[in-house]
């Protein structure tokens, strides 16, 4: 069902997909992280879920910035798709700026995509060939590699294996071959997030030892349960979904626009079993940006929104943390407010 819906989605979209301007001119680097290398005993012990959204994850960068300037402790993260991108690249020491850049100069979509979603679907037919004359490859338009690539140039070469990134990191993918969600926590970083973000339907499955997989998204796409696995004391998470909000009838005589609805009532039924679970949960209005939008004035709405709702949660974050690190309970009453924090879409830009 989510393999159709997502390729329904994206085929619709595509038709509004435009270009964007140049490159604009290079952010400064930010301060030195607020960030311990891999602590063995920091208590609480704070976990960022970060879920997938396609060019609406560039509001995780914005939340990354805020956690920066705040020196709010991050001592992993657990990301799906758009989540685990951004997520493995900052673990990495990618600095917020780089991501900032990676978002408006389209470099980061564009690998995304590797060539416009409408090349690849007129070029289906032909990629059936293969298959006349015995080729088995995996079902997908295409496989991510260059992609993959891109993920390798934009690390150093001492951090491209999982292991040695500046901060804990799991990639959220499905294992096709039991339909499972796993974290990947070992082995090269590109494959990782090749395998975390191919959407079913476009990329081909990633094969990394005896699994096969293919997008989180499908399963936990605001990662919490899997966050909470790994002994967090404090899971933060952060949904970039848009909100399931009523809307007229004309709406849906748009090519489309059926398939779009479904995706969104999918994806906020899934969220809502994840984040139920979550300390606190940021949730940026980035209603209205496509999942391969690749346009700057969508990344930068996106980032925007990222940190009005990181600074408007920040009140909350540090009541949990510093009851967290006192091992004090918090009253029922406190506790609910504090769980599930959100900001309120007036207050994003």
């Amino acid at each position: 069902m989510f393999r159709n819906l997502y390729f329904a989605l994206l085929v619709a979209v595509v038709v509004a997909t435009s270009t964007v301007c140049p490159l604009p001119a290079s952010c400064a680097d930010p301060a030195p992280r607020a960030v311990a290398r891999r602590p063995e005993k920091a208590r609480p012990k704070v976990v960022l879920a970060l879920g997938g959204g396609g060019a609406r994850g560039a509001a995780h960068v914005g939340v990354l910035k805020v956690f920066e300037s705040e020196r709010i402790p991050i001592h992993h993260i657990v990301g799906t798709s758009m989540g685990a991108i951004v997520g493995g690249l900052y673990a990495a020491g990618v600095p917020v700026s780089t991501l900032e850049e990676k978002f408006k100069d389209r470099s980061l979509m564009e690998a995304f995509m590797t060539v416009p979603l409408w090349v690849r679907l007129a070029a289906a037919p032909i990629l059936i060939t293969p298959r006349l004359v015995g080729s088995r490859p995996y079902d997908g338009l295409y496989r991510g590699n260059a992609f993959r690539k891109f993920i390798q140039r934009s690390v150093a070469a001492d951090k491209q294996q999982i292991e040695n990134l500046d901060i804990d990191f799991s990639a959220v993918a499905l294992n096709l071959l039991n339909c499972k969600p796993v974290r990947i926590t070992s082995g090269n970083l590109g494959y990782a997030l090749q395998a975390s973000s191919a959407v079913p339907g476009l990329r081909k499955p990633v094969e990394i030892g005896d699994g096969l997989y293919v997008d989180g998204g499908v399963i936990a796409n605001v990662p919490v349960n899997l966050a909470r696995e790994t002994g967090a004391d404090v899971v933060i998470a952060v949904c970039v979904d848009e909100r399931v909000r009523t809307e007229p009838n004309d709406l849906f005589r748009k090519v489309g626009s059926v398939s779009s609805r479904m995706v969104t009532f999918e994806l906020a039924f899934l969220d809502e079993l994840q984040t139920k679970h979550a300390d606190i949960v940021i949730h940026p209005n980035v209603d209205g940006i496509s999942l391969i939008s690749t346009k700057k004035d969508d990344a930068v709405r996106a980032m925007q929104a990222g940190e009005a709702a990181a600074r408007a949660a920040m009140p909350a974050i540090r009541a949990i943390l510093a009851a967290a690190a006192t091992g004090a309970a918090q009253p029922a009453q406190e506790q609910t407010e504090v769980h599930g924090t959100r900001l309120p879409p007036e207050a994003t830009p």
